[in-house]
């Protein structure tokens, strides 16, 4: 492929909006705005990320396209269509349409040609092929199966495509309104959380619970047939005429009112998770044999917010026939959709597709990094307290040994991460060995609901020893089984029943080793991490398997509840002295709790940021 055209791509307007600049093949930069704005999943035009981006073009150096993530046109009309076909249950919606319409006609025509300069520059790029580009020109593969699920782009919900030298061609399509990630979206409301932010909790509560709703799932409200397709019941649903996901039907199906956030969790609302994901994993193993059958191809690659369920990945990669390698997008979401729409516009100049000789994501780091010169000035206008480690491998040890002695940290170190998961340069790390440690981050750190489990960073040459398959797993995409010699005595089904029913009764009847990072059911979301690959995290982690013998720590991204991953070094002293973080790891310092002024143990729990 040329190397000589510059490609900024853009995602906005819906949620989790994003800049990525390229050049060619090449990834140069990618960045979430909410990571600026400070705002989570912030929707609006990325002028922050766009900065960012466009401060990594060489100098003298202009961009030749600004390629836009999906097709404003097309979803007008299908907004339109959508509207007058609902009449009038719809109404509800028009104030929201209306909104939309004048964003999308008016004020992104606008945008985009002040970026590019030239509306002749400005590149739209449909929907799901953006999310297509994403997962396959990154990806290992010469030839892939590319399989894009989500909640509605223009018209799709769900596509198949095949993957090659030349380029993506498209091979089955499934079309709004019947959508898994909006199928999956109900439930999720349904169960008291938030659409958009709260599937990854509901996927994470289906492990307390049993299937028990599942056949009334097939047989009511979702028809999913031999090759995957499917058709939603919409009696059931609303989301295409209502601000509820759900009909009154839906709850008098089931014989229970949507659960309050608030409210507690119940042993009902475990087993309609466990139900959810049972069928949307059916639906998916289905929809990913079809794909690899119509590309006659071994290789799979995932995209679409959908993509993000590391449960459903896992099945796919366990019992998915034909299967040899499976890849998927970190940044699945509409945040990878500037990505997407970027590379793809550049696969309009270029000639075949080079073999890939690995991915070509950097290991997700794409984002802003800092000098410690500029990490130092920050440190002081805070009046922190602080130590300077110059020497990597004494600065890892030190970090190890606070780990080793029950330490919370953050890491704050070299580029940002792109996409939803902190893979170590903007995470939080402790001993996953500590009986309190799930319910410490959970509740002094991260101010959260103390059931929800964490991920753990394991040594890439270890992970086999302590883990079923899959067990490389760089992008923390996919869960495995802790291996039986490493669990407690009691499993999920054993601790019901022995009377525990609660979340947090069962997460603490249920054991293992590492019980910071394993879920009631010994699965962890794993991040495999290789030293040698230069990451710090990896030192860290090398260091700290050899003061203590365990080749892992827990993970979690640097924030607390409801607040974007931190992107600065103000964001993570803000967060170091809002929580009770024991040691901030940022660049070349140290900054210890325990060596601070009086006055920073006022600054706890200040700031708190809407729940997400």
């Amino acid at each position: 492929m040329t190397q000589t055209e510059y490609i900024l791509g853009i995602s906005a307007h819906f949620h989790d909006s994003a800049a990525a600049l390229v050049q060619g093949d090449h990834i140069l930069a990618a960045a979430q705005e909410e990571r600026f704005t400070r705002k989570k999943a912030d929707w609006g035009f990325p002028d922050q990320a766009i900065r960012y981006c466009l401060s990594q073009l060489p100098d003298g150096v202009s961009l030749d396209k600004v390629a836009y993530y999906e097709d404003p046109g097309l979803k007008v009309r299908r907004i339109l269509e959508t509207a007058r076909e609902t009449l009038p249950s719809g109404a509800r919606l028009w104030p929201q349409i209306v909104e939309t319409l004048k964003c999308l006609s008016r004020e992104l025509p606008r945008q985009l040609e002040k970026v590019a300069g030239d509306a002749g520059r400005i590149v739209f790029v449909p929907h799901h092929r953006s999310h297509a580009a994403s997962a396959f020109y990154p990806s290992p593969f010469e030839n892939a199966a590319v399989l894009v699920l989500d909640g509605v782009g223009e018209y799709s919900t769900t596509t198949l495509w095949s993957g090659g030298p030349t380029g993506l061609f498209p091979t089955g399509e499934i079309r709004f309104p019947h959508s898994l990630g909006l199928f999956y979206s109900a439930f999720t409301q349904y169960c008291g959380f938030k659409v958009n932010s709260g599937e990854y909790k509901l996927m994470g509560l289906a492990p307390f619970g049993m299937p028990e709703f599942h056949k009334t799932i097939r047989d009511e409200l979702i028809e999913i047939s031999e090759d995957g397709s499917f058709t939603l019941n919409m009696d059931y649903f609303s989301f295409d005429r209502d601000l509820s996901t759900t009909s009154p039907l839906f709850e008098m199906l089931f014989n229970q009112p949507h659960r309050h956030e608030t409210a507690a969790i119940t042993p009902f609302h475990m087993n309609m998770a466990a139900s959810a994901q049972a069928v949307l994993e059916e639906a998916v193993l289905a929809l990913a044999k079809t794909a690899l059958e119509r590309s006659n191809s071994r290789n799979l690659c995932l995209a679409g917010g959908v993509a993000l369920n590391c449960v459903a990945n896992r099945r796919l990669h366990r019992d998915l026939a034909g299967l040899d390698a499976l890849w998927i997008q970190p940044a699945a979401g509409d945040a990878g959709g500037a990505l997407g729409a970027a590379l793809e516009a550049a696969r309009a100049t270029a000639g075949p597709r080079a073999q890939p000789t690995g991915d070509s994501m950097a290991g997700g780091f794409l984002g802003p990094e800092y000098l410690d010169a500029e990490i130092q000035s920050v440190l002081d206008s805070a009046g922190l307290v602080y130590e300077s480690i110059p020497d990597p491998a004494d600065y890892a040890a030190l970090v190890a040994e606070g780990l080793a002695a029950g330490q919370i940290v953050g890491h704050f170190h070299g580029r940002m991460e792109f996409g939803p998961r902190a893979l170590g340069n903007r995470s939080i790390l402790a001993d996953p060995r500590g009986k309190d440690t799930l319910s410490r981050v959970n509740r002094s750190i991260k101010f959260r609901e103390d059931w929800r489990p964490f991920a753990p960073i394991v040594l890439a040459d270890q992970a086999a020893t302590y883990f079923e398959e899959p067990t490389d797993s760089p992008y923390m995409l996919l869960v495995a089984d802790l291996k039986s010699a490493f669990r407690g005595p009691v499993g999920v089904s054993e601790a019901r029943a022995q009377g525990h029913h609660a979340p947090m009764q069962l997460q603490n009847a249920v054991t293992s080793q590492f019980a910071a990072v394993t879920h009631v059911d010994f699965s962890a979301r794993l991040q495999t991490i290789d030293p040698a690959t230069g990451s710090r995290a990896g030192r860290i982690l090398h260091a700290f398997h050899t003061i203590t013998g365990c080749p892992m720590v827990l993970n979690t991204s640097f924030n607390v509840r409801g607040e974007p991953i931190i992107c600065t070094p103000k964001d993570a002293i803000d967060c170091f002295l809002n929580t009770h973080l024991d040691l901030l790891a940022i660049g070349g310092f140290l900054v210890r709790r325990s060596a601070q002024p009086d006055w920073v143990r006022q600054k706890i729990g200040r700031t708190r940021f809407a729940a997400d």
